[in-house]
């Protein structure tokens, strides 16, 4: 499963960006999520959403401002970023993963991986 991530790009705080992960195949039995990465830092969960969209976590550090969702007709999550602040500047990467949402909270729990998507914010 290959993911490709776009909708990176520098902004200014308060602003709103959508990020979009699409994969090469069916997305309808994988659990998606979005993590990102501060340099010098592991990667940290920000959101993750079941195959079937009936279930979604946000961090609580985005609670409120960000917002996953996804398209299995199109094999693509989305991470919807919005009031965006200099702490949310990272590499964001998309994860893909078969094992019980519910257990797949770390990055371990995921077996497919985006390369990045840097995103910049600016005060």
């Amino acid at each position: 499963v290959w993911l490709a991530e776009s909708g990176g790009g520098l902004v200014q705080a308060g602003d709103s960006l959508t990020l979009s992960c699409r994969a090469s195949t069916q997305t309808a039995a994988l659990n998606m999520g979005w993590f990102r990465q501060y340099p010098g830092k592991e990667r940290e969960s920000v959101a993750r959403i079941s195959a079937d969209s009936r279930f979604t976590d946000h961090a609580a550090g985005v609670v409120g401002r960000f917002i996953v969702s996804r398209d299995n007709l199109v094999n693509t999550v989305y991470l919807q970023m919005n009031n965006v602040k200099p702490e949310d500047t990272a590499v964001y990467y998309c994860a893909a993963g078969s094992g019980n949402y519910f257990q797949m909270t770390r990055g371990s729990h995921f077996e497919f991986w985006g390369q990045g998507t840097q995103v910049t914010v600016s005060s």
